[in-house]
């Protein structure tokens, strides 16, 4: 499951799924939507690109996630530009708590999380999904966003940390106000840990204040929702178009932000009262 060949140009190279387009390219998916869409697809072929979402939902699979509601809008939207995706529900493995890339090392007797960052690694694009719970991020969410942090420190092969040249994206769900609040601490997480954010790069469903339909409900209005589908669609092509541009041009400079040369006693014309 999630596998795919290994791509050069990363530090720690992981395996994703591919997805199921009989060309790879989504051009037959385009076909369908008519001549423009095929135009539209010609024009941005984003088949080098590959996005992970991480289902941070608290519901184990084969329940129905009404977050996978809203994640197979935007799988659409960038597989019918030729990105690969790929989808993990975390809280069908066996993730440990704590703040180390493995922590089978530090007391646990077992530890999924290292499978899941080197599909992370493997992902040009990365959205985390979740429910909304309280007004926040769901505990697995958090769990998730923990782990990631767990493994920031790493370096790629520029000496940068290991997230640089990656893109991320939030996509919430829930019946009860806080899609703004939980995109926000994702995404604010997510920039922290190295990822680069472009506009408009979020989108949520929620229904009616109080006890109701959730997004995959019958009468929810949810798959109908003209805002929630503008942004769904407008965060997919961005992440796709930075993605895109990162990738394309090599990733972010690596200079000025090299820990590995940080450490080396550099400081990049920062003023250093000590090295006069």
């Amino acid at each position: 499951m999630f596998r795919s060949p290994r791509r050069p140009g990363r530090a720690r190279a992981g395996r994703t799924r591919r997805t199921d387009h009989p060309d790879g390219r989504g051009r037959l998916a385009a076909a369908r939507r008519g001549p423009q869409a095929e135009t539209v697809a010609a024009d941005y072929d984003y088949s080098d690109l590959t996005a992970l979402y991480v289902n941070c939902t608290l519901k184990r699979s084969p329940e129905t996630s009404n977050t996978e509601g809203l994640i197979d809008r935007s799988r659409t939207v960038m597989e019918a530009a030729g990105a690969r995706t790929s989808l993990i529900r975390a809280v069908d493995h066996d993730i440990a708590t704590g703040v180390w890339p493995d922590m089978t090392e530090h007391g646990w007797e077992s530890d999924q999380w290292p499978v899941i960052y080197s599909q992370v690694m493997d992902a040009d694009i990365l959205v985390l999904c979740g429910p909304i719970w309280l007004g926040d991020n769901s505990s697995v969410m958090k769990q998730v966003i923990e782990r990631l942090y767990a493994c920031s420190s790493i370096l790629n092969a520029h000496g940068q940390y290991a997230y640089y040249g990656r893109v991320g994206g939030a996509l919430i769900t829930g019946n009860e106000d806080g899609v703004k609040h939980c995109a926000m601490n994702v995404l604010y997480s997510l920039q922290h840990l190295g990822y680069a954010i472009p506009p408009q790069a979020d989108a949520g469903w929620i229904g009616e204040a109080g006890p109701g339909p959730s997004y995959l409900d019958p009468g929810s209005g949810g798959p109908e929702n003209d805002f929630t589908n503008r942004n769904t669609a407008f965060m997919s092509w961005n992440l796709m178009h930075l993605a895109a541009l990162l990738k394309r041009s090599g990733g972010i400079p690596a200079h000025g932000n090299q820990r590995s040369q940080w450490d080396a006693g550099c400081r990049f014309d920062f003023p250093n009262p000590e090295h006069r």
